[in-house]
């Protein structure tokens, strides 16, 4: 993992990744009431207090669906990008269709927190994070500018619900950017993560098999933000990936904004569960000063502990064929 290594485009590999959840998600599925809720996704789909069409999995037993984006293909729904390798460092328009069961592409998309499509690229050692929300263009195409800053592999989450589709899905792909890359080693955990002259300091942990509360609390200046603007219809999102095989969780906080309970920070609570022990790098994403701002973590669940410098084998930035 020290030594730089040539990165070049081969057969795609398949990541494990969570399937996403409304308040609670884990790698077995969203966690909740019935499994009526999940196959309509309506009646608060997306969090606590949300409307129709949040973006998050909804709410099913543990056990009903295999955990999202486990393949690029799944339902009979295929994330088909129209490339797999983009130039480091350039920016690029990336297109990709989203191919029904009838092998044409899909139009028609269920909004999932404002957006029919969210768009999530992290590189394979948890660096170069990134939510994008691409425009569809005419015969069911995606495109959004994308720039992929260093060399490596990267994988690429779609959150979506086809319209004829009884749930939500979540499909992932690699795409590579060439070149000689010397992966970044996951930074140990810290209960303060600073940008751009914020501090976000993150209370709670995760435990295995086991839903437990993460609050993450936004100060600028050493003075509380109690002013946090809404951003695609909650205060915070929180993406979670596992170290190795980059496993996928993405949940929205408890209440929404104009719910006349939900507080414009500076705490934003998220309850979530880890499948297993290992480390797992988190992304809080918030908008305050009418920009978005992305804050990461890194947070061990249980008692492992996954050395920084190291990767899983078999798990590093070079491509994977299976």
């Amino acid at each position: 993992m020290n030594s730089a290594t040539r990165i070049g485009a081969y057969a795609v590999g398949l990541a494990v990744v969570f399937g996403g959840a409304a308040g609670i998600g884990k790698i077995t599925g969203p966690v909740g009431t019935t499994a009526e809720k999940m196959a309509s996704h309506e009646n608060g789909g997306g969090h606590a207090g949300g409307g129709e069409g949040g973006h998050g999995g909804g709410h099913t037993a543990a056990a009903a669906h295999a955990p999202g984006g486990l393949q690029v293909s799944e339902d009979g729904y295929t994330l088909t990008p129209q490339r797999t390798t983009v130039t480091p460092g350039k920016k690029t328009d990336f297109r990709f269709t989203i191919t029904g069961p009838d092998g044409k592409p899909v139009t028609a998309f269920k909004p999932l927190h404002g957006k029919q499509l969210h768009l999530i690229v992290a590189r394979r050692d948890l660096a170069g994070f990134q939510h994008l929300h691409p425009t569809q263009l005419d015969g069911g195409v995606w495109s959004v500018q994308i720039k992929l800053p260093k060399a490596g592999v990267y994988r690429f989450f779609t959150d979506i619900q086809p319209t004829a589709a009884t749930r939500q899905l979540t499909l992932g792909t690699d795409v590579f950017a060439p070149g000689d890359q010397r992966p970044t080693p996951l930074p140990e955990p810290e209960q303060v993560a600073k940008v751009d002259g914020y501090e976000v300091k993150l209370t709670g942990g995760l435990v295995p098999g086991k839903a437990t509360e993460l609050t993450l609390t936004v100060s600028k200046d050493g003075e509380p933000v109690t002013d946090l603007q809404p951003y695609l219809e909650a205060y915070g999102h929180l993406v979670a990936l596992r170290q190795g095989d980059l496993a996928y969780l993405h949940v929205h906080p408890d209440g929404a904004p104009g719910d006349g309970v939900t507080k414009p920070g500076p705490g934003i609570t998220f309850s979530a569960e880890a499948p297993s022990s290992g480390a797992y790098r988190l992304y809080l994403d918030f908008k305050h000063g009418d920009k978005v701002r992305t804050a990461e973590f890194t947070v061990h669940a249980g008692d492992a502990r996954v050395p920084a410098q190291e990767a899983e084998p078999g798990h590093d930035d070079r491509p994977h064929t299976h």
